[in-house]
């Protein structure tokens, strides 16, 4: 799958969960807890110094973790087979210290805990970066007239920095939802073989406390190996951002479209070509996000199926975890820099937009004349005599406003200057400005 890399998993978040990542954040997990180990005088100091100076992942035979994590049901126990030997070449009497009072579950997911923080932290980075760029397009954008669609037909004039105004919104609450979430889904997990601590004895709550200083990990009032609400929460986070991404790319995709025109993806040299058709320009950035946004809700499935877990250590629930919201989190991640690449860049096209505005003759405003209408005639007949008069224009392929000057009912109360008012999409864009003011406030406040 490398060769799709630049494609569905280009952002830092990717680094967070490579395999050097994955080891190390494990390594750092035997580190910290040689050194509380030794801080509460369980093991002398020189030899948490040993194992801590061991802890690196390229001091490991990664190909030979892999090999050896299939035959163990993990990839800890080789791990720390591995780790003692690096650190009894040093030390034999600090090598028998190596993962005391730990069990696997401990190092495998307080090790995602440290990949996950820093994720997070990139995460919010990126989230950050996308939401100043689409204030800025929101702000050039609050009187680019365009048609608004509803079931994909022409509805009511909007404009487009109300159209990016609602994705804006969306993703301020995803980074208020990522701030609140952090200090509840990043924790030590520190429970040895049954979540008991026993083999610490009077102990376990010092180096518990040493141990959470050490990785400055907050410590959680149980052991959770079986309790997996904090991953799903996670997971349920960056879905979501995933979706409303999606959301964007699918609007954009559709306003590409050659008979639409409306707007373009940045141009880049070899971007959106085709191999047979030399006048294409395929909307790449969307297919990538579009393509995230289709595959983590069948990883988020999989999450939550996993949550009903075993008694005290599961069995299949945990380890499908593994995998899954690691690449969960890096598909959401390329998404989040590839919709802020598609942003920044974003081509309007002001012209299409008009023209496909006049491309009903009119027929777009047909609900500001109803309205008028209601005032004299009351808003059942008015709407219904102004719904005839639609079909009329579509029938007879003119433009409503000759029809609507036509007509004799209308012509009582309302003159061709009135009707060319009402006709203008400029007077339709309601409170339009003010949602997009009352957002980017908003945004400031960040």
């Amino acid at each position: 799958m490398s060769l799709y890399s630049a494609m569905f998993m280009a952002s830092p978040l990717s680094d967070c969960f490579s395999d050097t990542a994955l080891l190390q954040g494990m390594l750092d997990f035997e580190a910290g807890l040689a050194q509380a180990l030794a801080a509460t005088g369980i093991i002398d100091s020189e030899s948490a110094q040993v194992i801590k100076a061991c802890c690196r992942a390229d001091r490991l035979d990664a190909a030979a973790l892999t090999q050896a994590a299939g035959l163990a049901g993990n990839l800890a126990i080789p791990l720390v087979k591995q780790l003692t030997a690096v650190v009894a070449a040093r030390s034999p009497d600090a090598a028998r210290y190596v993962h005391w009072g730990a069990t696997s579950q401990d190092a495998i997911d307080s090790g995602f805990m440290l990949q996950l923080r820093a994720a997070l932290n990139g995460t919010a980075a990126l989230l950050d970066r996308l939401i100043a760029a689409l204030c800025v397009q929101c702000e050039r954008h609050s009187k680019t007239l365009m048609v608004g669609r509803t079931w994909l037909q022409h509805a009511l004039p909007v404009t487009l920095g109300l159209k990016l105004a609602g994705t804006l919104d969306a993703l301020l609450r995803f980074r208020q939802r990522l701030a609140a979430m952090q200090p509840r889904v990043l924790a030590l997990q520190f429970g040895g073989a049954a979540g008991t601590l026993a083999s610490l004895g009077e102990k376990g709550e010092q180096v518990e406390q040493a141990f959470s200083e050490a990785l400055d990990l907050p410590r959680s009032a149980t052991p959770w190996h079986a309790h997996r609400d904090r991953m799903t929460e996670v997971a349920g986070w960056y879905a979501g951002l995933t979706g409303t991404l999606g959301k964007l790319a699918r609007d954009m995709s559709l306003l590409m479209q050659s008979e639409v025109g409306e707007v373009s993806e940045p141009r880049a040299p070899g971007r959106g070509g085709s191999s047979t058709m030399p006048h294409k320009r395929n909307p790449v950035l969307c297919a990538a996000i579009l393509s995230a946004a289709n595959r983590v809700p069948a990883l988020m499935s999989g999450l939550y199926a996993g949550m009903v877990q075993e008694h005290e250590r599961a069995l299949g629930g945990w380890q499908a975890e593994w995998q899954s919201l690691p690449q969960l989190i890096v598909l959401s991640g390329a998404s989040l820099a590839q919709s802020t690449e598609l942003v920044e860049g974003l081509e309007v096209h002001e012209a299409a937009m008009q023209h496909n505005l006049a491309l009903t003759q009119g027929l777009i405003m047909a609900e500001a004349v109803t309205l008028a209408l209601a005032d004299k005639l009351g808003r059942q007949q008015a709407h219904h005599h102004i719904e005839q008069c639609c079909h009329r224009a579509l029938e007879t392929q003119q433009s409503l406003l000759s029809v609507l000057c036509a007509d004799a009912l209308i012509a009582c109360h309302l003159s061709r200057s009135a009707l060319e008012t009402l006709l203008d999409p400029a007077n339709a864009t309601g409170s339009s400005s003010r949602f997009i003011q009352q957002v980017l406030a908003a945004a400031r406040k960040l």
